[in-house]
């Protein structure tokens, strides 16, 4: 695997998580609506493989805010099994309107050895500054023994700025880690630079991470790389200008998921299974309902326009490193 690929910058605390690539698990459903067991063990052992170490289930892409009790057990204890056997570091994913689920779910994987669990704010309505901290002080303060990383996602309707990262992080040594998608640069950068104080590492997607990998201690959260993943540890341990050199390919990678998924709003881990089928032909693309996947037909598009992009990048770039 690909090594650190920059140091950080100074910061005025020590880091409390490593400076990695992190990627997820989706979940292959059966028609009857059972997951197969058999292909999500394959797929977590994939993902230890070519992306390394650190992936992690039941994000929004992973469904975790669809899956019942019974399916966050069944699932999350087989997964642990494959991340340890395959040498990986497990992250369960909590997500729920209910603050005494997420703590229910929390103490369940405890038990089964979890250390690190991944938030996400309740997102029936806006958590006022008071009720942000009271969430946090209810699971990272409830549970000193875990180390929590944040989402922080516009979809739980309140996205933590700069400021609320320095309070909350004064108050919990275990909020470690903070992951953000898109390329909104002022906000990821006045996230960053709070994290970066307090010895918090932030994750952001390809285009945030490229953006900001020179300039602060942000780590990669896979996305779209899952595609090609040789080319996203690439991504990773570039500098500035090699990674400029490869952003057409990335640009044409992640244009053609939402090409093919274009005229309609998806679930994330409609495009995430698109990705993982590039690698297991059988996977279904079927999201838990009433949440709708993509067809084979999109597939079938999506696949040919990432060929075709992949085709454009030097055959040095998705050589094993």
């Amino acid at each position: 695997m690909a090594s650190t690929p920059h140091p950080p910058p100074p910061a005025t605390a020590p880091a409390r998580y490593p400076r990695v690539i992190l990627g997820t698990c989706v979940v292959p459903w059966r028609p009857d609506g059972a997951w197969d067991e058999p292909l999500f063990r394959r797929t977590v052992r994939h993902a230890v493989q070519t992306l390394g170490p650190r992936q992690y289930i039941f994000g929004t892409a992973g469904e975790g805010y669809a899956v019942t009790d019974r399916q966050f057990a069944e699932i999350g204890r087989a997964f642990v099994e494959e991340m340890r056997t395959a040498g990986g570091v497990p992250m369960i994913g909590v997500i729920s309107l209910s603050l005494g689920t997420v703590q229910e779910r929390i103490a369940q994987a405890l038990e089964w050895g979890v250390r690190e669990f991944q938030l996400s704010l309740p997102a029936w309505g806006t958590l006022e500054d008071a009720e942000v901290d009271r969430f946090f002080a209810a699971t990272c303060g409830r549970f000193p023994a875990a180390r929590f990383l944040h989402y922080n996602l516009a979809r739980a309707k309140r996205v933590l700025t700069g400021a609320d990262y320095t309070r909350l992080a004064a108050r919990h040594p275990n909020l470690v880690a903070i992951k953000m998608g898109g390329e909104n640069g002022p906000a990821l950068r006045d996230v960053a630079t709070a994290a970066d104080a307090a010895g918090v590492r932030c994750f952001f997607t390809e285009f945030g991470y490229h953006a900001l990998a020179d300039s602060t201690g942000c780590g990669l959260l896979c996305s779209f790389g899952g595609v090609e993943p040789t080319l996203a540890r690439r991504w990773f341990a570039a500098s500035t200008p090699e990674r400029s050199a490869l952003e057409p390919a990335f640009r044409a990678i992640h244009a053609a998921a939402k090409s093919a998924l274009a005229g309609a709003a998806y679930m994330d881990g409609a495009y995430d299974k698109l990705y993982v089928k590039r690698h297991f032909p059988a996977f279904p693309l079927d999201l838990l309902p009433p949440y709708r996947g993509a067809t084979e037909a999109q597939f079938a598009r999506f696949r040919a326009d990432c060929d075709a992009a992949l085709a454009t990048v030097p055959a040095s770039s998705l050589s094993a490193s």
